[in-house]
């Protein structure tokens, strides 16, 4: 079962109701099982001799992609960048290998999509990549010159920056010329999953990532400590599970960072399923033992269907920062943290905040649009519980400050309704793009000459 679930995770990502109705049901599989050989038309033998040796400690950064050279220097810039884009939490170093390597494939895989982008007379220009570079600047609150400044400090660099911003762009655009006109979605296919959708109302969701790994009767001892192992490295670092699902799981959802998608327990094997309806969102639970191995699970999300969520009431807040200078240690931003707490528990409703945040030198920014689910987990359930006018707990770190939030006002949502016909067809039609873009891009990668140096 947990075969097709993974499968269907990684082939369906629509979000929301279509991909309730579309694979809520679920399937049964079989497991694989020691020394047999999966149906496939690849002819291997059962007991099969390796001629040869492959050294997994030999790494290649360099490569050829059809006549376009990636450099080291190429991986090393894309890899700083994703770190700075990551708030600058940077993978472990026993990992780093690894992740060079992920790296390493997108650049191959974004050198080919260009490629192609280029056959059909699809490019970027100049004003449009200097567009998206100034939004970017614009999220992290910098001018393009502080942006530049701040990814060369980072190890990365603009020209990188700029050919990640080319590959996601172009390959958009080739889509919507070469694909799109050509996908299709009928009104009796839309009518039938309204349908679906209606008739599951009131039911739970769960959006779910999982690392798998495989055991059988003589390795499940050594399996089960490494799943420990693992969860107590996602524990202690500060990196998102998707990593270390690229990193460590089996399942063929690995590729999307475990993501089982939005799903019903009922299609889980009953052991996960007792699992997730103890989790809390943003918890990761395991290792749990399944007839095939042994599961990590870990929350994104859960919800109702048809029904209000609380946490997607819109909130209008006001932050109270006040920053650490430079070489803070750890004793002193606990006491400066106890000071700010007590002059914020005096704030009396939002027309106090900017006379009492003068007090202690506090700056204040104002959103009047965020929703509580795009918070961090541990603030969704302050914020849920908080009323009109009152403050969160301090929060922060001694190299960002401390920070608190008090709540204004909220926009609680409404009971959530059947989407319309346009909605669902729209999300089909991006679904079966997806599925073609990601079936053109393994032609690519089959056709394509591909030289490591």
């Amino acid at each position: 079962m947990t075969h097709n679930i993974r499968r269907n995770a990684r082939i369906a990502r629509l979000s929301g109701w279509v991909a309730l109705a579309a694979f809520g049901t679920g399937a049964v599989a079989q497991t694989v099982r020691d020394n047999q050989v999966p149906e496939t038309n690849l002819n291997i033998p059962a007991n099969l001799q390796i001629f040869g040796k492959l050294d997994p400690n030999v790494r290649k950064p360099t490569a050829i992609v059809n006549d376009t050279v990636i450099t080291g220097t190429d991986v090393d810039q894309r890899l700083a960048l994703t770190v700075f884009n990551n708030g600058g939490r940077a993978p472990a170093p026993e990992q780093m290998d690894e992740f060079k390597l992920q790296i390493l494939r997108q650049l191959i895989d974004e050198t080919l999509q260009i490629q192609e982008a280029k056959t059909a007379d699809v490019a970027i220009s100049a004003a449009e990549l200097d567009q998206s570079e100034a939004g970017l600047a614009k999220r992290f609150n910098m001018t393009v010159p502080q942006l530049r400044v701040a990814l060369r400090k980072a190890g990365s660099s603009e020209r990188s920056l700029r050919r990640a911003i080319e590959g996601e762009l172009v390959w958009s655009r080739y889509l919507r010329k070469k694909i799109e006109p050509f996908v299709n979605v009928g009104e009796e296919e839309v009518t039938a999953i309204q349908k679906r959708i209606e008739a599951s109302r009131g039911t739970e969701e769960y959006n779910l990532r999982e690392i798998y790994l495989s055991a059988n009767d003589g390795n499940r001892a050594e399996v089960f400590a490494k799943a420990k192992q693992i969860i107590g490295e996602i524990q202690k670092a500060q990196q998102p599970f998707e990593l270390f699902a690229r990193n460590y799981s089996e399942a063929s959802t690995r590729g999307v960072g475990g993501d089982l998608g939005w799903i019903r327990l009922v299609t889980l094997p009953q052991p996960l399923a007792d699992a997730a309806t103890q989790m809390q969102v943003g918890q990761v639970a395991g290792p749990i033992e399944t007839p095939g191995g042994f599961s990590i699970l870990y929350l994104t999300d859960k919800r109702t269907i048809g029904a209000a969520d609380p946490r997607d009431a819109k909130l209008s807040l006001k932050q109270l920062t006040v920053q650490f200078p430079a070489g803070t240690t750890q004793a002193q931003a606990q006491a400066r943290a106890a000071t700010f707490a007590k002059t914020v528990q005096s704030i009396q409703g939002c027309g106090t905040v900017e006379k009492v945040a003068a007090t202690i030198n506090a700056e204040v920014v104002d959103n009047d649009s965020i929703r509580i689910r795009d918070l961090p987990v541990p603030l969704q359930e302050i914020m849920v519980k908080l009323q009109v006018g009152q403050s969160t707990p301090p929060f922060g770190s001694p190299t960002e400050g401390v920070r608190a939030l008090v709540l204004c006002g909220r926009d609680d949502p409404q009971q959530s309704a059947v989407p319309g016909a346009a909605q669902i067809q729209g999300q089909l039609e991006q679904q079966r793009v997806n599925l073609r873009a990601q079936s053109k891009l393994r032609d690519l990668r089959r056709d394509a000459v591909i030289e490591y140096r």
